[in-house]
């Protein structure tokens, strides 16, 4: 048996008339995320990690903001998109530990659908996705609450 492991790590910025999705969840809130895509940040890190653990370069090689067919795309698509790239090298995903960075709105809420809809879409156990959720007291963009920022690891095996 062959593991792998991958990191991924994506930040967007807040914006008005934006709606927010975050790990497939469309959340109520004041702003959303900016981006080409509908800017889910945390699916954004979980598809660079897959990636990364697989050699298979970034979410930007793979999908880029240069590219007419992936404006506002649901990154759901992406996520899925990544996992038939990993699943065609030969791999399979073991686990994902994967932690949102944003002073609000609370995330703790959201993070049984998240993971529900994002097993749904890598054919895993809910139990093989992990979400934290944790703010910046305060600091930097993220405490500024000019942005949010996501960090992923994904353990992968070769079948």
């Amino acid at each position: 048996m062959k593991i792998r492991v991958g990191f991924g790590y994506d930040v967007h910025r807040l914006a008005d008339n934006r709606d927010l999705w975050l790990g497939g969840v469309k959340i109520d809130h004041t702003q959303g995320l900016m981006g080409h895509s509908d800017a889910d940040v945390l699916i954004h890190a979980i598809c660079d990690a897959l990636l990364g653990a697989a050699n298979l370069r970034d979410i930007g090689f793979h999908f880029p903001d240069t590219a007419g067919e992936y404006k506002d795309i649901d990154s759901k698509i992406l996520l899925a998109r990544t996992l038939e790239v990993i699943t065609e090298k030969g791999y399979a995903i073991g686990n994902i530990d994967a932690t949102i960075c944003a002073e609000r709105p609370k995330m703790n809420p959201h993070i049984p659908q998240m993971q529900k809809i994002m097993a749904e879409i890598l054919k895993i156990s809910e139990n093989d996705i992990s979400i934290k959720a944790t703010t910046s007291e305060k600091m930097g963009f993220v405490g500024r609450e000019e942005g949010f920022a996501a960090y992923a690891v994904a353990l992968i095996e070769k079948q």
